[in-house]
C-alpha cells in the first residue's frame, strides 16, 4: 500500500520530469544552469523550506535524502555529457521522471507477484517502468529535437524508447545498494546515445549475407555452447545466455569477433579452473565450481555485444569494434590478474592504502596478477588486429583501456563493492564499460 508521503514524494518526482520539456528552448547553457540551480537548492534550501515532508524514514533517520540531490544532479551530468544532442539528456529525464515514478505508484498499489531476483521490485512496477518510461522518452526525444536538423521518425523513436526503457527497467529491477537515480539513467543514456546514431543504417539487418551469419552463428554456438555446458565450464543459464550473446557477435562482426569472444571465454575459462583445488582449500574459488552463470555471462559481456550491434548499424564501424575488443580484453586482463593474482601472487595489496591484504580481499592487486592481466588484454589486442578488426595501431589503446578498466575495477572492489554497495556483476559490468569508454575517448582524441 502507497502511503501519502511516498504518493506526495512521487507526484514531484513526475511534476519536476515536465520540466524537460523547456530543454529544447533554453538550450545546452540555459539546460544546465537550471539543473545546476536546481541540484544547489535540494541540497541547500529544500530541506529548510518543508522539503524533509518528502523525505523516507531511513533518510530522515540520515539526515539526508541522497536521492532527492541526485536527481538534479544527474540530469545536469546527462546535459553536459549530451550537450550536442540535448534531445537524449531530455528523453533519459523522460525516462527517470515518469518511468521510475509510475513503476513506484503501481508497484506499491498492485505489484503483489515480485521479482524472483529481488523481492522488493514487481513485476507490476517494473511492467510499468518500462510502459510509462517508454511513452516518457519518445515524447521528449521527438519533442525536443525538432529544429535540430535531426529527425527520428516516430516508429523509430518508438523502437529506441521501448529499447532505453527497457534496459533501464532490468537496471531498476536489480538489487544494488547504490542510488538508481545515478546509475542508471547515466548507462541508459549512453545507451539511448548509441542508438540514435543508428537512425538510417537499419539497411545491413535486411541483407541476405545477414541471414546466411545468423544461421551459421545458431548452429555454432549451440555445439559450444553443449560443450561448454558438458564440461561444465557454464550452467543451464550461462548456457542459454551464452547462446544469445554468441549469436548476436557472430552476426554482427562475423568470424572475426566471435574469434574474439572464444578468445575470452578460453582464457578466463582456463584461468579460472587453473589451480581450482588449491584455491577452493583457502576459499578464493569462484562459487559454482567455476562453472559460468547468465548473470556472470551478461555483466562480461553486454558491452561488447552492444558494441558489436553498433558496430554493425551504425556509420562507425572502426570506433565500435574498438570498444568491442576493449571490453574483451579488459574482461579478460580483469580475469587473469584476480585468478592468477589469488594462486600466485606474492604479495598482495589495496591501491586504496597500499597496505597489504589477504588474497581473495576485494579490490586488491599484485605484480603477478597485473602482468598476467596485461598480457591476457595483449592477446586479445593482438589477435583483433590480426584479423583486421582494427589496425595494429590501435593495439596500445586497447591494452591500455584494459589497464585502465581493471585497475579502476580493483578501486571500485576496495570500496563499492566491499561496503556492498555493487556485487560481482555490477563491478564486472563496469569494468568492462570504463574499458570501453576509455578506448572510444582514446579514438576521439587520436582518430
Amino acid at each position: 500500500m502507497i502511503t501519502r508521503g511516498e504518493l506526495l514524494r512521487k507526484v514531484v518526482h513526475m511534476s519536476v520530469g515536465l520540466i524537460a520539456f523547456s530543454v529544447r528552448f533554453l538550450g545546452p547553457a540555459g539546460s544546465a544552469a537550471c539543473a545546476l540551480g536546481a541540484t544547489l537548492f535540494n541540497l541547500l534550501l529544500l530541506p529548510r523550506l518543508g522539503g524533509k515532508s518528502l523525505w523516507r524514514e531511513e533518510e530522515t533517520a540520515r539526515g539526508a535524502s541522497l536521492g532527492i540531490v541526485l536527481y538534479p544532479l544527474t540530469v545536469l551530468l546527462l546535459i553536459l555529457a549530451c550537450w550536442r544532442r540535448l534531445e537524449v539528456a531530455a528523453a533519459v529525464w523522460g525516462i527517470l521522471a515518469f518511468g521510475d515514478g509510475m513503476a513506484s505508484l503501481v508497484g506499491m498499489s498492485i505489484g503483489r507477484q515480485k521479482l524472483p531476483w529481488n523481492p522488493g521490485k514487481s513485476w507490476a512496477g517494473t511492467i510499468a517502468y518500462w510502459v510509462f518510461g517508454t511513452a516518457g522518452c519518445a515524447t521528449l526525444l521527438l519533442w525536443t529535437a525538432q529544429g535540430s536538423g535531426r529527425e527520428y521518425g516516430l516508429s523509430f523513436a518508438l523502437a529506441i524508447s521501448a529499447a532505453a526503457a527497457l534496459l533501464a527497467a532490468a537496471l531498476e529491477s536489480l538489487p544494488q545498494g547504490l542510488d538508481d537515480n545515478l546509475g542508471v539513467p547515466l548507462v541508459t543514456g549512453l545507451f539511448l546515445f548509441c542508438l540514435t546514431l543508428t537512425v538510417g543504417n537499419y539497411g545491413a539487418l535486411a541483407s541476405d549475407e545477414l541471414l546466411g551469419r545468423v544461421a551459421v552463428g545458431a548452429g555454432v554456438n549451440l555445439v559450444l555452447a553443449v560443450l561448454g555446458y558438458a564440461t561444465r565450464g557454464v550452467n543451464l543459464s550461462g548456457f542459454i545466455a551464452g547462446f544469445l550473446v554468441g549469436t548476436l557477435i557472430y552476426t554482427c562482426l562475423d568470424w572475426r569477433g566471435y574469434l574474439l569472444l572464444l578468445t575470452f571465454f578460453v582464457l578466463g575459462t582456463a584461468a579460472t579452473k587453473l589451480g581450482y583445488q588449491r584455491k577452493a582449500a583457502a576459499g578464493l574459488a569462484q562459487e559454482g565450481g567455476g562453472r559460468r552463470g547468465a548473470k556472470h555471462a551478461l555483466a562480461n559481456t553486454w558491452v561488447a555485444a552492444a558494441s558489436a550491434f553498433f558496430a554493425l548499424t551504425t556509420a562507425h564501424p572502426e570506433l565500435f569494434t574498438l570498444t568491442f575488443a576493449a571490453a574483451f580484453a579488459t574482461k579478460t586482463s580483469d580475469t587473469a590478474a584476480s585468478e592468477i593474482g589469488q594462486l600466485w601472487g606474492r604479495r598482495t595489496f589495496l591501491l586504496t592504502t597500499l597496505r597489504p591484504v589477504p588474497r581473495g580481499t576485494e579490490g586488491a592487486v599484485s605484480l603477478e596478477g597485473t602482468v598476467a592481466g596485461i598480457l591476457g588484454s595483449l592477446v586479445v589486442a593482438v589477435l583483433g588486429a590480426a584479423v583486421g578488426l582494427f589496425s595494429f595501431s590501435w593495439i596500445w589503446v586497447v591494452v591500455l583501456a584494459a589497464f585502465v578498466g581493471t585497475t579502476l575495477e580493483s578501486l571500485v572492489g576496495a570500496t563499492l563493492e566491499k561496503r556492498g554497495l555493487l556485487d560481482n556483476e555490477a563491478v564486472n559490468f563496469l569494468n568492462t564499460l570504463i574499458g570501453a569508454l576509455t578506448a572510444a575517448a582514446a579514438y576521439a582524441f587520436l582518430a
